[in-house]
């Protein structure tokens, strides 16, 4: 939004800025924010930053948490759900003795990602589409303690409040693809939500109705830059969420909230260009796919499991990625077809759309480490020259749940549960930190923290299911 520090000051006074909201993103992906009145927005906040302690967020460890957090001036925006006016930015975290940019702030390690594509020459840019689902509900209520366990999740979509009587416009089991109102009870929830993004600066490809009856949305933007794409990810779960706040209903992101409906995905549409040239594209090519979007597509399938790791980091990920459900579940691409971990969409054939969409990612996870940890695993693929056919990725054409045994065999899967996808990133994570994008240290740390706090965490709980099954033995 700005470009220097004495654009954003006559901003603040000529708008009659009142708070200098600042946001920034833990190692975990959620974001954190604290305010300072618009008097103290100086030049001195960029040169010395705010403090803050890392250790809190993940970014550091207890002994050594001081850092600062340094407003990055191109990400203003205004925030629309403060009651006063309220001029907002994304924030960099440094060193808090020499203000150098902290090595594993993820959005750095993001920048670093594009960095090291750049020193390869292999392209100068690369473009992202994320699409953002997300379920909308009226309450949720949970509690978890040594005697109980259980949640409540209401839509007043869900066909499941047919027998209470009422309009009568329910949307069935799966059956909320495109939906029209009355059926779609959230048109203007989205609506809203689109016109806030877009005076944000985050721009709106549509909005619509997705496959789960009780409150599955999606809000998808065109293709962008890889750290507008991330920032753009954090602006909209804020938005969503906050939006549906104010009118009294919940938005959540989680990957399964619901057993037995279709599970939140965040599919990312990407390719790389070299100036205005998109190296993805050769007409005659598999799905208009140049030789170098194969080797991309190969890195990508072969660090598939590792990428999980990142890009699916939390035990309900693995609630989606499931059989069916238009699950990606296996590691392999096709041409159009929604099992596969890696479609080549049929509307991308033109020379500045030709691409393909990475499907098994969901959105618990850090987006700026998911961006460059999928561009690091396809760079690798066009270095090292894997061919994804070679390797036997495919392509499959045809409906796998339809194959015999023994075709199906060949296909490879992709991690079962978040302790095989921890244990494919330790054992395969070299792809990362050519570069020195990504540290070994701050992976370790990653799933360290993942194995003690969420999967063992999950592990050691009675579920609520095994008392029917068990309670009698």
């Amino acid at each position: 939004m700005f470009k220097n520090f004495d654009e954003a000051r006559q901003f603040v006074e000529r708008e009659q800025i009142q708070m200098v909201d600042i946001k920034f993103c833990d190692l975990w992906g959620r974001w954190h924010h604290l305010t300072i009145p618009a008097s103290q927005f100086t030049p001195d906040l960029m040169e010395k930053g705010i403090g803050f302690d890392g250790s809190s967020v993940g970014l550091k460890s207890v002994k050594s948490g001081d850092m600062v957090l340094v407003p990055d001036l191109s990400t203003g925006f205004i925030d629309p759900f403060w009651e006063v006016a309220t001029l907002s930015f994304i924030s960099a975290t440094r060193e808090a003795d020499t203000h150098a940019i902290f090595a594993n702030d993820p959005r750095n390690i993001a920048l670093r990602a594009e960095e090291y594509m750049l020193q390869t020459g292999i392209a100068d840019r690369s473009m992202w589409g994320p699409e953002f689902e997300f379920y909308i509900f009226d309450s949720v209520s949970y509690e978890y303690g040594i005697n109980r366990a259980s949640y409540v999740l209401e839509s007043a979509e869900a066909d499941w409040n047919s027998a209470k009587g009422g309009h009568g416009h329910y949307i069935p089991l799966h059956g909320g693809y495109h939906a029209i109102p009355p059926k779609d009870q959230l048109f203007n929830l989205r609506a809203d939500m689109s016109i806030k993004l877009e005076k944000m600066g985050v721009p709106v490809k549509y909005h619509h109705h997705e496959v789960g009856g009780p409150g599955q949305l999606e809000i998808e933007t065109p293709m962008m830059g890889l750290m507008q794409a991330g920032d753009a990810t954090m602006k909209i779960k804020y938005v969503t969420k906050m939006t549906a706040h104010q009118r009294g209903q919940t938005a959540t992101f989680m990957p399964k909230p619901l057993y037995g409906e279709a599970g939140s995905g965040m599919h990312f549409h990407q390719h790389l260009f070299k100036g205005d040239v998109n190296v993805f594209y050769d007409p005659a090519g598999y799905g208009t796919l140049s030789q170098t979007a194969l080797f991309y597509i190969g890195g990508l399938l072969t660090h598939g499991p590792a990428l999980l790791g990142f890009t699916n980091p939390s035990t309900n990920s693995y609630r989606r990625l499931v059989p069916g459900y238009e699950a990606p579940v296996n590691a392999f691409f096709s041409l159009g077809n929604r099992s596969a971990a890696i479609r080549i969409p049929k509307y991308a054939n033109q020379p500045d759309t030709a691409r393909f969409e990475f499907r098994p990612p969901d959105a618990a996870g850090n987006v700026y480490l998911m961006l460059a940890a999928q561009l690091m695993a396809g760079l690798d693929g066009i270095r090292r020259k894997i061919d994804p056919t070679a390797a036997g990725f495919g392509p499959f054409d045809k409906n796998i749940f339809a194959m015999t045994d023994e075709e199906r065999a060949q296909i490879k899967g992709l991690p079962t549960s978040l302790d095989e996808a921890l244990d494919a990133l330790e054992a395969d994570h070299a792809f990362l930190t050519e570069g020195e994008v990504f540290a070994g240290e701050m992976i370790q740390q990653w799933i360290d923290y993942k194995r003690k706090h969420e999967a063992m965490e999950i592990r050691n709980r009675p579920h609520p299911y095994e008392m029917s099954l068990y309670f009698d033995v």
